[in-house]
């Protein structure tokens, strides 16, 4: 049995700032997505990595990676999405298990009309409160966590 390495009263400081803000600020992006364009933050997210995908499209497979979401849960959530129009699915060509998720016409207009108060939300909440050496910082933060936890093991 290991011991445990503690973090330092710094550390710990840091760590809870960074709990608190993340939770603060997904909670605050639902709630501005939920009320003003009528979606959870995570369908937003599906809609714009389909809007740049080529051909508005991607594997289901490589959509769930791209969200960080189970294949399931993914799975659920474009059948939602599939409901109000925004997204239908087709097979892959040549692959007989493949499915694509494809952007509708249509989800990419409610994305076009959700991404103005989902930016305005982004810079009020981050951007705007961060100078530019900030942003900096937090854009190599998050890459170094993201690294850490993408490596094997």
């Amino acid at each position: 049995m290991s011991t445990a390495r503690w973090l330092s009263p710094d550390e710990q400081r840091a760590w809870r700032a960074y709990l608190e803000a993340t939770t603060l600020l997904f909670d605050a992006l639902d709630r501005q997505l939920q009320s003003e364009a009528g979606m959870p933050h995570g369908y937003y997210e599906i809609l714009v990595r389909l809007s740049e995908a080529e051909g508005r499209a991607m594997r289901m497979s490589d959509l769930a990676d791209k969200t960080r979401s189970s294949r399931s849960r993914l799975s659920h959530a474009v059948a939602r999405l599939q409901e109000r129009g925004w997204v239908e699915r087709a097979g892959v060509p040549n692959d007989r298990r493949g499915q694509l998720a494809r952007l509708t016409d249509e989800g990419f207009a409610v994305l076009a009309g959700a991404a103005p108060g989902h930016v305005r939300a982004v810079r009020a909440a981050v951007i705007d409160r961060l100078s530019p050496e900030q942003i900096g910082q937090l854009e190599r933060i998050g890459q170094a966590i993201v690294a850490g936890l993408a490596e094997p093991g």
